[in-house]
């Protein structure tokens, strides 16, 4: 495999492997995916090749990749998309085979591509700006490989050529990360007034100081991920981010999105990985459709955001009908086919983090925790709904922040076969400030998870973190786990690949006893996923 690049900056991934969603990454021990030297002396393109590249690791631009860890993964776990078909092992069904799990661990177009990109780099420049964006790309794509599984390979990755390394628990390699953060935003804030090529940068155009307001979101988001393990950390380093100079998101002009100048011809890899096994004159979707949990939430408030998530449903008078995760799947063909599809066109760009997010992040900060966010928890809350709704040019939104009454509808499935009568919540939109904390918990990350969308993972890990928003339990023919994962609260990680214990042995077989907690289960709870009020039995 190598990175070609054109004399637009376009990055494109050629392959002889079979399946990139099923390398073993283990295995490699050279950089088969970088940059040739011949390209690094060819019209200076070779950063922006190598940029282009790192951000594919983030949600891959593959679309293998990218249907694995964010259609079949992030999506069904996150309460956003549910798998339709004939897939007898699916992660959502808690019965995944390691083809299904092992992907962002070892498939070959994310852990090697973004360390032998990012050594590479290290070799052809000393640009103090192109190494700090290539940083923060690392900490983004690898903090959604350790929020999947736990304690991973990090600190010690690269070192003598090598990606078969010791493990970090968990916690370290957030210490890492926020270290790493940390570094990133005094470089940037040195150089705010530099930057790179435009032509290099698929996300900012090359401005540092956007490179560094999303350094500081980032940094904003994960202090919040951690906030029930040690919330003296998460209080300082939210607080830190926010008080910056250059400070956090505050406008959908700063969302951080990569643009489909970085993807290949079939465009947006959810679009393509979203139709797989479409049935002929369908236009819902194949392999995935959209979850009945969401619709049930933006159905009964009436949301004006649906046309612009959704596809509407082949279910005659019934325009927006989402498919249950954790049932028994029907046929696609005949049933499946039916229920609204997930509305990814091929232009639209991946969002990483948008400023609804961080307005949603800050208001937690303040409503649940106390922590100094320099506004208010009301203004905050409101402010993370208009953004949302500005971000999709939708209007609406003076007369849905003051909608008191409407509540999540319950789930008549419109075929008849998995009907969920009681409803999921009886959380309103309206800001109230009389409300106890968790009900202002739910609220806010209820609206944050519909800002989300399509942000499977992100979602998956809020769910994780604080039970919020209500989703479906499965049913007992949904839930193939052998008892293993709860039905009601769902698969906490992902096991490690097969390939892990054949290849670096040792060191999982370390980082399952010393530092996971518990065996190598979905079951197992993470290290910040410690909230002493979800009990799971």
């Amino acid at each position: 495999m190598r990175n070609i690049f054109t004399k637009t900056g376009v990055v494109l991934v050629l392959s002889s492997v079979l399946a990139g969603c099923t390398g073993n990454y283990l295995a490699i021990n050279t950089n088969p995916y970088e940059v040739s030297k011949e390209q690094t002396l060819t019209d200076g393109y070779a950063i922006g090749a190598a940029i282009t590249a790192l951000c594919g690791t983030v949600v891959s631009t593959d679309v293998n990749t990218a249907q694995f860890t964010d259609c079949l993964l992030g999506g069904p776990m996150g309460g956003y998309y549910s798998t339709t078909g004939a897939f007898e092992k699916t992660i959502d069904n808690y019965n995944p085979t390691d083809d299904w799990t092992r992907v962002f661990m070892a498939s070959d177009r994310i852990i090697p591509t973004l360390y032998s990109n990012l050594s590479e780099l290290q070799n052809i420049t000393d640009d103090p700006v192109t190494l700090a964006i290539a940083k923060i790309i690392k900490v983004t794509a690898m903090l959604r490989v350790t929020d999947t599984y736990g304690p991973i390979p990090y600190t010690q990755i690269g070192q003598g050529g090598k990606i078969t390394v010791p493990y970090d628990s968990q916690e370290q390699v957030y210490d890492a990360m926020f270290a790493e953060l940390d570094e990133v935003i005094k470089v940037l804030t040195e150089n705010k007034l530099s930057g790179i090529s435009p032509n290099a940068d698929p996300v900012y155009d090359g401005t540092a100081v956007k490179w560094c307001k999303f350094a500081n979101s980032l940094k904003l988001r994960m202090a919040m991920r951690i906030v029930y393990a040690d919330p003296v950390k998460a209080q300082r380093y939210a607080e830190e981010a926010v008080r910056h100079e250059i400070g956090v998101f505050t406008s959908n002009a700063d969302n951080a999105a990569l643009r489909t100048v970085a993807f290949g011809d079939k465009g947006n890899p959810l679009y393509t990985a979203i139709k797989y096994n479409q049935p002929q004159g369908c236009n819902t979707g194949g392999d995935t459709h959209a979850a009945a949990d969401i619709i049930c939430y933006m159905n009964g408030y009436n949301d004006p955001r649906r046309p612009v998530y959704f596809i509407p449903s082949e279910f005659e008078g019934v325009e927006y009908a989402g498919i249950r995760i954790r049932i028994e799947k029907p046929a696609l063909n005949s049933v499946g086919r039916k229920y609204s599809g997930v509305n990814v066109s091929p232009d639209d760009k991946l969002v990483w983090l948008n400023a609804a997010e961080v307005a949603f992040l800050k208001a937690e900060a303040v409503a649940v925790f106390g922590f100094d966010m320099g506004a208010s928890a009301a203004d905050l809350y409101n402010e993370g709904i208009r953004l949302s709704f500005e971000q999709h040019s939708v209007s609406g939104y003076e007369a849905y922040v003051m909608d008191d009454v409407s509540k999540p509808t319950s789930y008549v499935d419109p075929a008849g076969l998995n009907s969920y009568s009681t409803v999921l919540s009886d959380i309103t939109i309206k800001w109230d400030e009389a409300a106890t904390v968790e009900q202002k918990q739910e609220r806010i990350i209820t609206q944050k998870w519909i800002a989300n969308f399509n942000n499977g993972n992100e979602a998956w890990a809020d769910y994780r973190r604080t039970n919020y928003p209500r989703l479906m339990p499965a049913t007992d023919a949904g839930n193939k786990s052998n008892g293993i994962v709860s039905s009601e609260f769902g698969a906490r990680r992902m096991c490690y690949p097969i390939a892990e214990y054949t290849n670096n042995g040792a060191n999982v077989n370390t980082a399952v006893s010393t530092h996971l907690g518990g065996p190598d289960r979905m079951s197992t709870r993470l290290w910040w996923d410690c909230n002493e009020a979800i009990v799971i039995k």
